[in-house]
This record gives C-alpha cells, structure tokens and sequence, in this order.
C-alpha cells in the first residue's frame, strides 16, 4: 500500500546572500536552498528553517511540495540536502523543479507495519531486505511511502516480494518483481549462537599488525612503480 499527502506548500524568498553570509542567514533562522530544473533557470531562496523541517518531515525527497516565490508557484521535489557532518543539522536544499505532465524516477521509503505470526507465535526472526523503492510514476502521484503489512509473514521461510504488493496501477515499480522485501527467518539455534559468540574477532591490534604486515609487502612494488614514472618522460622523449 502507498500513502500519499495532500498538497504541500512551502514559501520561499529570492536570496541574495552568498558564500561566506550564509552562516549568518542560517543563524537568523533561514535555510539557504536553490531552485532549478530543466528549462528552468536556477533561483537561489531562502526559507525559515522551521518551516523547511516541518515539509521535509512529511515530505522526504518523494512527494510534490509546490514553491511559493513572488506570487508564483513552482511543483518541485527535494532533490538534495547537505548536513553537517558533526551537528546533523540541515545546511542546503536542492529544489527540482518537476512537470506534471512528465513521468519521474523517485526513492519511496519503504515502512513495514502489524505483526508476523511467524515472528510472535513461531518465534522466527524478521529480515527487512530493503528500505526503500524506486518508483516512476508523474509528480503528483508519488507517495510519501509506501507500507508494507508484515502480517503476510505466517511461517518460517515465508517472504514478501516486490510483486506481492498491491499499489496504485499509476505506480510503476522499477525493481524485479522477485525482489524479496522481508522474510521470517528461522530462528539461530543455541548450538548457532553460541558458535557465533565464541567466533574470535579481531583487535586493533591485530589490525595493525595486518595494515603494517601489508605496507612492507607494497614498500618494493610502490618503488618500482616511482622508478618507472621517472623513466616514463625519457621513454616519450625516445619515442
């Protein structure tokens, strides 16, 4: 099953701020972005940061959001965000500006929901194979996510695939309908797990001594490799 939301409005001003003054259009509380797409020419925005965060909470980088700038809108999805790499906290938005007319490719996160009775009552194990899906379908069609209902999982071994899910015929799903999705697995015996615990693991240590084993077997061939490119321009000179 695929879910999707109503109509997602977001607005945005033209932004004249750039390179080393966006820290400061960060902390004034607005989200840098652009805005761009075929035939479209590019428009660099700024949007309140909290109001970014509620639509992308909805939205994901799946679902139509329509731009609002000067009085006009524009039917775009989140084409990508850049975070910090300490903090996790949004920096940049990439708006593509879609057709509606026009089919699109876009990754749908893929939710499981219920419950397996091969999980609660057999005591299996559930495998989750993917997360999300790349679904073609016009812009306006995509959904937020698609769900799919574990409960289908009745014995050990059962698995669910790409072809048992029922989606809207406007949907096209772009992985192999033999995909599997998730499975109920048998459970490890206590013979398997123990085996598993007891299996040695390796140590920083042994790491590097492996790395540093490893650095003295390259050490002659990196040497002959800087012979061979000081030789290389005297080679091209003969020739």
């Amino acid at each position: 099953m695929a879910t999707k939301q109503q109509k997602i409005e977001l607005n945005a001003q033209k932004r004249e701020v750039i390179g080393s003054g966006l820290n400061n259009l960060r902390k004034s509380g607005y989200l840098p972005a652009i805005l761009y797409g075929k035939n479209q020419e590019s428009i660099p925005l700024q949007i309140p940061t909290k109001d970014f965060k509620k639509v992308f909470e909805v939205a994901g980088e799946s679902t139509l959001i329509f731009i609002n700038v000067d009085s006009q809108s524009y039917p775009t999805i989140i084409h990508d965000i850049a975070k910090d790499a300490v903090s996790d906290d949004i920096l940049h938005a990439d708006f593509y500006k879609v057709r509606l007319d026009e089919k699109i490719k876009a990754k749908v996160a893929v939710i499981f929901r219920g419950e397996s009775p091969a999980v609660k009552d057999l005591g299996g194990i559930f495998v989750r194979n993917i997360n999300e899906l790349e679904i073609e379908a016009f812009p306006q069609d995509l959904p937020h996510e698609v769900v799919v209902d574990i409960s289908l999982l009745k014995n050990i071994g059962d698995q669910i695939l790409v072809k048992d899910l029922k989606l809207d015929p406007k949907l096209k799903i772009t992985a192999e309908a033999e995909e599997i999705i998730a499975t109920a697995q048998e459970p490890m015996s206590e013979a398997e797990l123990e085996k598993a615990l007891e299996a040695p693991t390796a140590t920083i240590e042994d790491v590097e001594v492996i790395k540093k084993e490893k650095e003295e077997e390259e050490v002659p061939e990196e040497e002959g490799l800087k012979e061979a490119s000081k030789e290389s321009p005297e080679k091209k000179e003969d020739k």
